[in-house]
């Protein structure tokens, strides 16, 4: 019952550290209280893309005359897209159970809490507790959905993400409050079906206040176009919930009007809280701010031996951080030469129609950073292949420092960019200027062409604007 490394949890942080552990040559376990995957895999990441992608084709069947295809009646069935959506879920989680088996990574059922002496008592779910000890422990134990107080979630008409993929029928209406990735997919995925949906959004901005402001308008116009109804910097003052439909009862921060809208679900979408609750932190003395771990930069705590990776430490909450975060936590711990992760190029994708990515500055940060900015754009608009596919809506944005022609950060709204940010990633880890992805030369006619042309839009030399 003892190992080299335990791991608390099996999402994309947990997994990963567990198989890179094993792969190292240690003798590894894991603890899970759910299903292998985690939250991600079973209730985020992968389960609302399977639902998005229903939607979208959705979409095309509906606009398949814009393609020259005649569709006499398109039916979108609800329940049978949360089906599938759940079967592609279940299918990757029994992925992991193979992975981890094919490593020799011993898996545990049940509920782990640290305990002194470098050890976790875990509870089955018949209440039996087993005690493990290991050399080193990692926390990967995740996040949730957060809750407001004045947004009491009943699981029925007031819910979170995971109830909103697996509703029993699709409602008529809904308020999705908060407006960042979470929030505009299931409001993009809602109203593709004919739910007439209103987002609500606390802050000015509105849509994904964390993206550049460019990107915000741009998303703003087009769901307002697809009929889903916008309210920035609006405040959700009370719901009531106690008739057949909830009265959401919300407040401009700037004027002071409120406003009650009538829906039949609320969708809680404002934000990720950590799983560190009860998981024995206090016991052993481990240090944290705000409900987060604190941690070093190779995510070792307080207490020696103890580390903590993913949503439940400061950074983004996103799981391809919490995947490279346990990777470089468990080559640290094997003596391995590591780098720290560099969370200024960490990119980050939403996934409603059209798609965002972005990494870096946004134009607003760089200049309060102090730089001078030179700031290229290109419309897909003006893209051959965007014009092909009927997916003209959206944008490439550039930046970079004048001075020394260093890549701040890029922006994009559009089909498919979620698959273009990578190649900003890399080049910014390869320290590339903007001359250098002028003179990179792109497949013609692709969307990531949209790059190349917004650098040579930055310096003055785009050709086809």
């Amino acid at each position: 019952m003892s190992f080299d490394i335990i791991v608390i949890g099996t999402g994309p942080g947990g997994y990963p550290a567990a198989i890179r552990a094993s792969q190292l040559g240690m003798k590894v376990a894991v603890i899970e209280k759910e299903s292998l995957g985690g939250i991600c895999l079973n209730w985020g990441c992968i389960p609302t893309k399977a639902l998005l992608k229903s939607a979208q084709v959705f979409n095309y069947i509906n606009h398949a005359a814009d393609y020259g295809i005649e569709v006499k009646s398109a039916k979108a069935d609800f329940s049978a897209m949360i089906k599938r959506s759940r079967g592609v879920a279940d299918g990757m989680s029994k992925g992991i159970s193979f992975l981890l088996k094919k490593n020799k990574v011993t898996v545990i059922e049940g509920y782990g809490k640290l305990i002194r002496g470098k050890k976790v008592e875990v509870e089955d779910k018949d209440g039996k507790k087993t005690t493990y000890e290991a050399k080193h422990i990692i926390l990967a134990t995740g996040g949730r959905a957060r809750a407001l107080p004045n947004l009491p979630i009943d699981g029925k008409k007031i819910i979170e993400y995971r109830k909103a993929m697996s509703l029993e029928k699709q409602p008529k209406s809904m308020v999705v409050v908060g407006a960042g990735a979470i929030g505009v997919e299931f409001a993009y995925f809602y109203n593709s079906l004919g739910t007439d949906v209103t987002v609500v959004e606390f802050m000015e901005q509105g849509l994904v206040p964390r993206e550049d402001k460019d990107i915000s308008k741009e998303l703003t116009k087009v769901f307002k176009k697809q009929g889903i109804k916008t309210l920035a910097n609006t405040s959700v003052e009370s719901v009531d919930s106690k008739g057949k439909l909830c009265k959401v009862t919300t407040k401009n921060r700037k004027t002071g009007k409120e406003e009650i809208i009538e829906c039949e679900v609320v969708l809680s979408a404002v934000g990720v809280a950590p799983n560190t609750e009860n998981i024995g932190l206090e016991g052993l003395g481990i240090k944290t701010d705000r409900g987060l771990v604190v941690v070093d930069e190779f995510y070792n705590t307080n207490v020696p031996g103890i580390y903590a990776i993913g949503d439940i430490v400061k950074g983004p909450a996103l799981a391809h951080v919490a995947t490279a975060e346990a990777i470089i936590c468990v080559e640290k711990i094997a003596g391995e030469r590591v780098e720290p992760i560099d969370y200024n190029n960490i990119p980050g994708c939403t996934y409603c129609v059209p798609e965002i990515a972005s990494v870096g500055y946004t134009e607003e940060a760089a200049k309060e950073a102090g730089f001078e900015i030179k700031v290229g754009k290109f419309p897909f608009s003006a893209s051959g292949k965007a014009s092909a596919s009927g997916e003209k809506a959206g944008f490439v944005k550039v930046i970079f420092d004048a001075k020394y022609g260093e890549f701040l950060g890029a922006h994009m709204i559009g089909s498919n960019v979620t698959e273009m940010i990578a190649e900003i990633v890399a080049a910014r880890k390869l320290e590339t200027t903007g001359h250098e992805m002028i003179k990179t030369i792109h497949p013609h006619p692709t969307m990531s062409e949209a790059v190349m042309e917004a650098a040579a839009a930055a310096y003055g030399e785009v050709i086809h604007l």
